[in-house]
This record gives C-alpha cells, structure tokens and sequence, in this order.
C-alpha cells in the first residue's frame, strides 16, 4: 500500500530550502557558514508596517476576513498597480493570498487540464514547473542564454507555443537570474502573444521594485493592455517592503478568474492573516522610503559581488538589471578537482564541495532547470558577501 498519492511523484520538494536547511544544520554543528541561498531580504519590515500590525491587533482585528482579502487591501493593492504601473483593475479584480506561490497554485490548479503546457523561460524560479506538474499540466522550458542577457526571445517562444499551450509565465525582474525586461524588450514578446489569443499570460512582477542603475522595468499589460482579458498580474510585500514572513502575496486578472481562484482558496487556506492585511495597507500606501533605501545597498552589493566573481578563476558572472541574485556560469571549474579531492562534474558537485570545503552555501544551478550555473543571493550583508566572495575566488583558485 503506498502512502502517498501518485502526483507527489510528479513534484520534488524545494531545492533552494533544502539549500537553506542543509547550511543552517551545518552552522548549528558549528560549522563557519556564510549561506547566500536564501531568496529573502536581509532588512528588516519597516517600523511604520510594524505599528499598523500591532494597531491592528489591539484594534481586535484578528477575526476572518473574506477570501479574497479585505476591502481595504485589495482597494490597496489596485491603487499599487496604478500608481506604480499605470494598470486599470477594480477591486473586484484583485485577490490576496497566503504570499506570491500560492496565487500561482491557485492560478495554475483552478485553469490547468491534463496535458495542458505552460511554457517557462529558463533560468526559471524552482516551483514554476512542480506548480505545472502538480495542476497536472506541462511545463515546457525554454532555455535563455547568457548572450541574451537570459531573456527569452521572440522567436523562442513562438516556437515553444502549441495549441496545447495554457500559458506563458514571465518572471521580470527573474528568480535567479536579475535579468529584468524593459517595455523595449516585453514589446516583441506581446506580439507573439497577440497571435495566440489562447495563451494565458501570468506576469510574476515580485520584485519590480528592485531594479538598479536607473533601469525601467516593464510589466505585461503596461506594454499590451489588449492582452488584459487573459493575463494575471502578480506581486506581492514580501521582497519590497521585507515580508517575507507575513506571507501576502496579490494578483490582478479578470472576474472570472479571480472567482475561480477564490473558490479554491476558500477550500484551502481561506483568507490570509488579518494582521498581515493590515500591515500590507499600510506597506502599499505608506511612505515608500524604506524601499529606496535598500535598493541603494542592493545596488551597491551587487556590483561588489560582480566584480569579485568575476576575478575567480574559472567564473564569469553577468550584471543583472534587477532583484537580489546573480547566476554566475561555472564552464571553467568543470571537470577540475577541488582542494578536498571532489570532483567538479557539474554544477550541483560544485556547490556541494564548495558548501562543505569552503563553508559557502549557493544553490546549482540545475535547481533552476539551467546547469553549468549557480545562484547568488546578495540579500546579505555587506561584509558577509566580501568574506563569502573572497572564499569562492580561494576555492576556484585551489581547484586543479
């Protein structure tokens, strides 16, 4: 008798969190760790989130909310999209939920046949396909160069879309690349979409708020609103405003959809916390300088943590646009032995040797359906990412 049922087969757990585990249960054995592998800001929720939470329970707002979210958020969150995007949605057509992944289960699970594909451009963020593969769907990933900036390309995804094709996910800026798309770059792919008016489109836009060096990043529907009758625009609070914890993530789509995904949700996990609405208010429509404030340092930490890969032997490290990751390409380690005597065959077997002889976490690239890679994340300090660099170029240096 099997425990299990036979879609769990189809998934496999989370290998940035199991990443993540591995370094703490190394740290807690007393270990020297520096993990660079988790996908979350090192600041901390800013004072004024903080005190709407805290009125909030005092307030005695600490009962169940409607499904989608409260009044107050989801009015929230469609001036957001508004003010930062230029994007026409009514409440109605907003709903919150338990952080960003589960608007993408709900979206996926509530519209997903058998057999029917999702196309992902790769590097892609680690739950996109098993999201796919739960709802029974097809992840189809199409692979984005270094020498594209890793951003898919017109004729790619023309090519990756069949009259099985769902949807299309975007993820701009990209987990685990920082490749960000501008409304140059979205405009050639939203032509294609055009030509396929049964293609859905879900715009994962979680870190659009994190962009550098002036760089305008685009959203979907900024570029085609003709595409708004089959898109779903997400986000979320936990990497602008550091909440990762409160878990809040919200969508735009059209009614139905937004129905669809409501009725799931009232069958899982119901309404998100009440207090994390009330801190999310007052994180959207609140003073936005604390995100300034961390897209300085994050601005300043990634060109650190550029240069310095790019001086380790055997490394070559692209500049991303946005986020908090860089994906630096490992083709000159391959093949080569570590220090301890590991074999660099890959690059799983290269994050592991350098987890173990150098004490730095990262996680392979092949976590990202892209090898020959591996993930950076510089939401760490400053000095940390130094040290943590400082160790890669001695590790690449010793391997012979």
């Amino acid at each position: 008798m099997h425990l299990t049922a036979a879609r769990l087969d189809r998934i496999n757990p989370s290998q940035t969190i199991a990443i993540s585990t591995k370094a703490r249960a190394l740290k807690a054995a007393g270990r020297d760790v520096i993990s660079l592998s988790a996908g979350e800001p090192d600041f901390d929720t800013p004072d004024n989130v903080k005190q709407a939470a805290i009125r909030a329970i005092e307030a005695g707002e600490t009962k169940y909310t409607d499904v989608a979210g409260t009044p107050a958020l989801r009015q929230a969150v469609a001036a957001k999209f508004r003010r930062d995007s230029g994007l026409d949605y009514k409440p109605e057509e907003v709903i919150i939920s338990t952080g960003g992944k589960q608007v993408i289960f709900n979206a996926m699970l509530a519209t997903i046949d058998p057999g029917d594909e999702a196309v992902i451009p790769t590097p892609c963020w680690v739950s996109y396909p098993d999201i796919v593969a739960l709802a029974e769907g097809k992840p189809v990933l199409v692979p984005c160069g270094q020498n594209s900036g890793f951003k898919l390309r017109a004729a790619d995804l023309e090519a990756a879309i069949t009259p099985k094709t769902r949807w299309f996910i975007l993820n701009n800026p990209c987990n685990p690349t920082g490749a960000a798309y501008s409304a140059t770059d979205l405009k050639p792919l939203c032509e294609v979409l055009l030509r396929h008016p049964d293609v859905w489109i879900f715009a994962d836009d979680i870190y659009e708020k994190l962009v550098y060096d002036g760089f305008r990043v685009a959203s979907v529907l900024e570029v085609e609103p003709r595409l708004k009758a089959r898109t779903v625009t997400m986000n979320g609070c936990s990497k602008s405003y550091a909440m990762t914890g409160w878990r809040i993530g919200f969508a735009g789509a059209p009614v139905p959809l937004i129905k669809a995904m409501d009725k799931l949700q009232s069958q899982s996990t119901a309404n998100p916390s009440s207090i994390s609405q009330a801190a999310a208010v007052e994180a959207l429509n609140g003073p936005q300088d604390s995100v300034s404030r961390m897209i300085k340092v994050y601005n300043e930490r990634r060109d650190l943590v550029v240069s310095m890969l790019n001086r380790a032997a055997g490394i070559t490290c692209h500049k991303p646009e946005g986020a908090f990751y860089v994906y630096p390409a490992i083709h000159g380690c391959i093949g080569k032995t570590s220090p301890g005597g590991a074999k660099i065959a890959d690059d799983e077997s290269f994050a592991t040797a350098l987890l173990e002889e150098a004490g730095v976490a990262v996680v392979h690239g092949a976590a990202f359906m892209y090898p020959g890679h591996f993930r950076v994340s510089y939401a760490t300090s400053t000095a940390l990412l130094r040290a943590a660099c400082t160790r890669i170029q001695h590790f690449c240096q010793g391997l012979s």
